[in-house]
């Protein structure tokens, strides 16, 4: 074949799947804390110098999400002066850094297995580093692949960094639960308001030794994501904003053919001094309805199901809470397969308002089996349906919408600022999902933190699905040009 002609399809998915394997990484550390999550909680039990309660335990167990937001924050800063290829590599350094950190945060200063307040810091540190990691992947990965692939495909290629995320996430489940194998995880219960450890022989493996061999499992593929990082291009389109014209040429070349490559840079250089605007050029109501897609994408309490699945499933009493928690991610990969190859043809709302729907009943249904006695397999089901309902919604076209949705001139100070209110608000449920989970009240007892929680995320997919309905335009069929001109005409 005449690659100088035709281009060479193999190399280009050969560096699309690098980057791919950053979205992979993003999904499997947001995830692993779901395995580790009771095992570290007892550990840190033991302290004797603090009280490890529900609240720091809600801290710690989200604490990855603070790195996420000052990593997305400064990807921008990363990207532009950086390049994209750098900033990949940077985020794969500091996702193996938290894997072995995490894994042993007495490193140097502590000592081993003695949980202790300053330990405690140490351990949140590495994982706010990971977070980090994940913030600028969550950027820099899909602008990578978008930037590197050829216009016809680009809406596919970039379609599979969301469904790299959900297989992470699949992976971290079933290594939990390998890891995990026939040991037992604690079972942790208030009594008297302070709570306690009912198992704590049975379940020392799992304190000691479990949750961290579930963080630092992650150190292998963020290592080998990082050496292979080294083996890909910068992306065409930065090589010409820095002036490498050739280098440019050559990867084009090599992924579009010389004649098309040829094209592909005189655009790219026709737009890459490409004029921008204020913020509020096109009014308030396209920046409001970025930032409240990114607010609702996370409001509706996804993350706090994937982070502490196994502690939810416990809770429902069906089988073992590890085997319900990796066929949660089968069908949380299934769905997500769902949006992938119907989003061109039913469109973005259609969508986003069905899975609405669908987390709605599935929470409320799942609130509603704490209230009256219905079998676990209810509870069980209700759960699924509310998490497949969010793959094939909610999750992908979240990210396409944020990506279509603001005039070009506006777009990167417009997304940086909605994917930055993703990740604050990503923390604020995950932190506040154990203590309200927990909360106890009259003879309800902690089924009353069950209802309440899955009570307020039924009502907020409702108005969430209020809000696509009355103010979000579809954008299946248009160009961004039309997006320009429709924020002008609406201001």
């Amino acid at each position: 074949m005449n690659y100088a002609e035709k281009g060479n399809k193999a190399y280009l998915i050969s560096i699309v799947m690098v980057a791919v394997i950053g979205g992979l990484l993003f999904g499997y550390d947001t995830a692993v804390i779901s395995g580790a999550d009771k095992g570290l909680q007892a550990f840190f039990m033991g302290a004797k110098d603090f009280v490890y309660s529900d609240a720091i335990h809600g801290f710690t167990a989200s604490s990855a999400l603070i790195g996420c937001i000052i990593g997305s924050a400064l990807s921008g800063f990363f990207a532009s002066n950086f390049g994209r290829k750098k900033s990949l590599f940077i985020a794969g350094v500091l996702f193996f850094l938290s894997a072995l950190g995490s894994y042993y945060p007495e490193f140097l200063f502590f000592e081993y297995g003695k949980p202790t307040y300053p330990l405690l810091v140490a351990f949140n540190f590495y994982r706010i580093l990971g977070g980090v990691g994940v913030g600028l992947a969550s950027a820099i990965c899909p602008m990578y692949i978008a930037e590197i692939a050829p216009s016809n495909i680009r809406g596919t290629l970039v379609s599979w960094n969301q469904f790299a995320i959900i297989f992470g996430q699949l992976v971290v489940y079933f290594v939990n639960f390998l890891i995990l194998g026939d040991n037992i995880n604690p079972v942790i219960k208030a009594i008297d308001g302070i709570n306690q450890i009912l198992n704590p022989t049975e379940s020392l493996w799992a304190t000691e030794t479990g949750w961290r061999l579930m963080f630092v499992s992650e150190a292998f593929p963020a290592g080998l994501f990082t050496l292979l990082v080294l083996l890909v291009p910068e992306t065409p389109r930065y090589l010409a904003m820095s002036g490498n014209d050739e280098k440019a040429l050559s990867v084009l070349s090599r992924i579009n053919g010389i004649s098309q490559a040829r094209i592909i840079l005189a655009e790219i250089k026709a737009t890459a001094q490409e004029k921008t605007e204020k913020l509020f050029t096109y009014g308030w109501l396209v920046i409001f309805i970025g930032i409240m897609l990114s607010v609702f994408q996370q409001a509706v309490g996804i993350n706090a199901v994937l982070y502490f699945a196994p502690r939810i499933f416990e809770s429902m009493g069906m089988g073992n809470p590890m085997i319900q928690t990796v066929i949660m991610g089968i069908v949380n990969i299934t769905f997500t397969l769902v949006a992938v190859f119907t989003v061109e043809k039913l469109g973005r709302k259609p969508l986003l308002i069905t899975g609405s729907i669908g987390m709605a009943i599935g929470a409320l249904m799942v609130a509603l089996c704490n209230l009256v006695t219905l079998p676990p397999i209810v509870s069980v089901v209700s759960i699924m349906v509310y998490s497949a309902s969010f793959m094939f919604s909610w999750g992908p076209i979240c990210w396409v919408l944020i990506a279509e949705i603001f005039p070009n001139t506006i777009r990167g100070a417009a997304v940086a600022i909605a994917v930055a209110f993703q990740w604050i608000f990503n923390f604020i449920v995950s932190s506040t999902f154990v203590p309200m989970y927990n909360m106890s009240a009259g003879d309800m007892g902690e089924k009353f933190g069950h209802m309440f929680a899955y009570a307020l995320y039924g009502i907020i997919c409702i108005i969430a699905a209020i809000f696509v309905w009355k103010l979000v335009p579809e954008t299946k069929g248009k160009t961004l040009e039309d997006m320009s001109k429709l924020w002008k005409k609406n201001k």
